[in-house]
């Protein structure tokens, strides 16, 4: 769902530092309500080398994929819009592009967080839970006949938990759509032991 900018703003409070809830390498991630909902609202960076090959890119991965352990896409904005910044010390009038992706919010936040946290004892029940989410959502992106996913980024950062700790598999930015005739079996595997 094409969402417009202004919408975006108004539910983020103009992207407020009170509703930030993180940030990583592609943007910050802002937490707003949309018809009732919480969503997680995604603001990519403009200069961190994302262009709009690899936001369409990401938007289509994401339009495509329907699992309960992948991370639901739920609107998007792509959109110019003018302003003043700084550049080399001036202030000049110049176009900005926004790209922002919407997703359904997860109350249990990462599993890095729940991994970091010392205080947070996760049980073995839930652990397994856990990996075995995130391995069928794997198997969900790896398994599509015409078209296989590969994350290529897949951490405890990347994976999100619902306030009922299930898994979903976030941040599809690098990953990487192969068609089936370019896949191939590593039949010799060098590595660490």
């Amino acid at each position: 769902m094409d969402l417009q900018l202004h919408l975006i703003e108004t539910i983020t409070n103009d992207f407020s530092e009170d509703q930030k809830v993180g940030s990583g390498g592609y943007g910050e991630v802002y937490k707003a309500v949309y018809n009732g909902k919480e969503i997680a609202v995604k603001k990519l960076h403009p200069l961190q080398g994302l262009d709009d090959k690899q936001f369409h890119s990401e938007l289509l991965n994401l339009a495509e994929v329907s699992h309960k352990n992948i991370i639901r896409l739920v609107g998007y904005c792509h959109e110019s819009k003018n302003k003043y910044i700084k550049h080399n010390g001036e202030t000049i009038w110049a176009k900005s592009m926004e790209r922002i992706l919407c997703f359904e919010y997860m109350q249990g936040g990462s599993l890095e967080k729940h991994i970091a946290d010392e205080s947070c004892k996760l049980d073995w029940p839930t652990c397994y839970n856990i990996i075995r989410g995130t391995c069928e959502g794997l198997n969900h992106l790896h398994s599509a006949p015409d078209k296989p996913i590969f994350h290529l980024d897949l951490k405890p950062d990347n994976i999100l938990l619902d306030k009922s700790m299930t898994p979903k598999i976030a941040d599809l930015g690098l990953s990487r759509v192969f068609a089936s005739s370019e896949t191939h079996q590593t039949e010799i595997v060098k590595g660490t032991q």
